[in-house]
This record gives structure tokens, sequence and C-alpha cells, in this order.
């Protein structure tokens, strides 16, 4: 029984990786057509037009006589397909790091990033806790998981983010208060974060007033990036965790403006708190 479950989890992971890629590849090409992506992934047509309807009912893409056709890029990048693959070293490093920073018996919000996602599988051993998330991916994470309650957040369903959001998940949210709350963005511009979407940040904001401690993950890429819809300024957050690449500069002037900035290392994931230098 444990062999079966294994091999679906396999097939599923080999399947997510797979529409990530034909997602990039899309987006970097315009549009492709369906036997040159059954070639170039080496399955039959018939999978990658399974692929295609999940990936075009997520709204990543277009499907159409025989051709798969990028829409927008921004969309495509604010999709948990497309974030999963990226920075993925740099993630375990800020995970490890943040886990650290979550303390049993708590409460805490957890947000739809794939970095939250990162860390959320090593809270384990940090059990008890109480987790609530508008996260179906989350849920589905930690579910069976022993010393977690687990608070889930309905609303309207977004495919492109496995999330529940609206004003439902809104009112739920503003009802409860918790302990922390741990997220990431998708861009920081002029050290504000920011995201593509603004029903991603009425519901970030409502978990950010509805928690005592704020947690920022951020991998360095985020300071090159740019986003439409504004959340909050860093030096608003208690906690910003940045991984090992992160530019000398971006440290100095987050921690010149009081911003307690902790490193993760490269080798350990273990935080380097730099608030003091």
């Amino acid at each position: 029984m444990k062999f079966d479950g294994d091999h679906q989890t396999s097939r599923l992971s080999r399947q997510g990786e797979r529409q990530r890629a034909i997602s990039e590849m899309v987006m970097a090409e315009g549009a492709v057509r369906i036997e040159q992506l059954a070639e170039r992934f080496g399955t039959s047509q018939m999978t990658i037009h399974r692929d295609l309807d999940e990936l075009e009912a997520r709204g990543l893409l277009r499907k159409s006589r025989g051709v798969a056709t990028a829409l927008s890029s921004s969309l495509v990048e604010s999709s948990d397909v497309f974030r999963t693959g990226q920075q993925q070293q740099e993630k375990r490093e800020i995970a490890h790091a943040a886990v650290e920073l979550i303390e049993t018996g708590q409460a805490i919000f957890l947000d739809d990033s794939t970095t939250v996602l990162q860390m959320a599988r090593l809270i384990p051993s940090h059990t008890p806790l109480t987790v609530i998330t508008n996260v179906l991916t989350l849920i589905n994470e930690l579910k069976d998981t022993r010393g977690i309650s687990l608070v889930a957040l309905g609303g309207n369903y977004y495919n492109w983010c496995s999330s529940f959001m609206g004003g439902t998940t809104i009112e739920a949210i503003n009802k409860i208060r918790a302990d922390a709350f741990i997220m990431s963005t998708a861009a920081i511009t002029d050290d504000i974060c920011f995201f593509q979407s603004q029903a991603t940040v009425d519901i970030k904001r409502a978990m950010f007033h509805s928690a005592a401690k704020r947690i920022l993950l951020v991998d360095h890429t985020k300071f090159e990036k740019r986003a439409l819809h504004a959340l909050a300024p860093l030096s608003d957050f208690d906690v910003v965790v940045v991984d090992s690449k992160t530019k000398p500069e971006d440290i100095s002037r987050l921690r010149s403006h009081n911003v307690h900035v902790v490193v993760a290392d490269r080798q350990t994931g273990h935080a380097e708190d730099s608030r003091y230098g």
C-alpha cells in the first residue's frame, strides 16, 4: 500500500515538473505546437493535451487548434505552478532559518507562497501548533500531520494560486487572532512588498493585522522584481528572513532603517541574526 502511495506521489511530482516546464517554454516562445511539446518532453500528445487543459484551467495559457499560446507573463509568474520551480535552493535555506522562529504551541497564519510551503514541511518538528491557512496545497500537505491543529479558511477558490480568497475568507480571518503570520512576497520595490493581484494583497493584509508577529521570507531575486499592488514596507515586519545570496548593500540598507534581518546560512540553513551588524 505504501508503494502505491509513493508511486502516486512520484507520478504527480513528475507531472508538476513537466507542467512548470511547459508553462515556462510557452511563455518564453509565445506559442508552441502540441507535437513539439510532446517531442520535447518525450511523452504522448494525449498527455500533453491533459497538461495543457490543466494549465489553461488555471489561466496560464490558451490551447487552440493544436497550439499552446502564452497569456500574461505576470499571471504565469504569480501562479504556484511557476513559482514552485524557482529558486529552490534559496527557498530551502530560508525555510530552515524561518522554522526556527516558530515556537511550540503557537497559532500561525501561513500564506500561499512556495517558500512557506518549503517551511511547512519542516514544522512537524515544532509541534504542537495551530496552523491557519487559506491555501489548499498547504491544507493537503499538513492535514495528516500529528500535533497540528489545522484551521482551513474557505471562500472563493482560485485555481491559479491554489487558494481561497474573497470577502468570506477575509471575514473569517478578521475573527481570529494568531501569534504569527509567515509570508513571502512577489516583489520588493523601494523596500515595500508588492503583488500582482489585489485579491492576494487583501488576504495578506487581513492576516497581517490579525497576527501579533509578522515574519517575511524573501529570496534575493525579489529585490530585482516589480509588481503592481503594494502591501506594506519591510520596516512593518518584525523579522525579514533572506537567503545567503542577498546583496550586502540590501541587508545594510534594511538594517539602517531598523529592519530586523535574519540571513539564512548557505550550508546549514540556520539563521545569522544581522540586526547588530
